[in-house]
């Protein structure tokens, strides 16, 4: 059986930090989706989540300069985990998406939510 790695995620990029590695360009970003749900009362419910996503300057992706603040994007890639130690000594994880795919989402159409039951 072939193995699988990957995500797809629409949304609005909440922080962007563009850099320079070894001559390409890195765009480090946060990404919040919106998931729509109703409660037992039927009242609407937005439950936001954030992602961080990596993507490396390539040719399927657009102009890394050009993301930032607001910025609607579609992103596809592969989920990636990272360790680290913290200074209180206590080993942590967080996800990032390893963007491979890239589309900036016209700024005058507004974002599609499916609701959830």
């Amino acid at each position: 059986m072939e193995q699988l790695n990957r995500i797809e995620i629409r949304g609005t990029v909440g922080s962007a930090r563009l850099a320079t590695v070894g001559g390409r360009k890195v765009l480090n970003c946060s990404v919040a989706t919106n998931y729509v749900y109703k409660d037992k009362n039927g009242t609407a419910v937005i439950e936001t989540t954030w992602h961080n996503v990596v993507a490396w300057e390539n040719d399927r992706l657009p102009d890394l300069t050009q993301i930032g603040k607001g910025t609607k994007l579609y992103v596809s890639g592969r989920l990636q985990s990272q360790r680290y130690t913290g200074s209180d000594e206590i080993e942590r994880f967080y996800y990032e998406i390893m963007a491979n795919k890239m589309q900036v989402i016209d700024a005058g159409e507004p974002m599609q939510y499916e609701m959830y039951n």
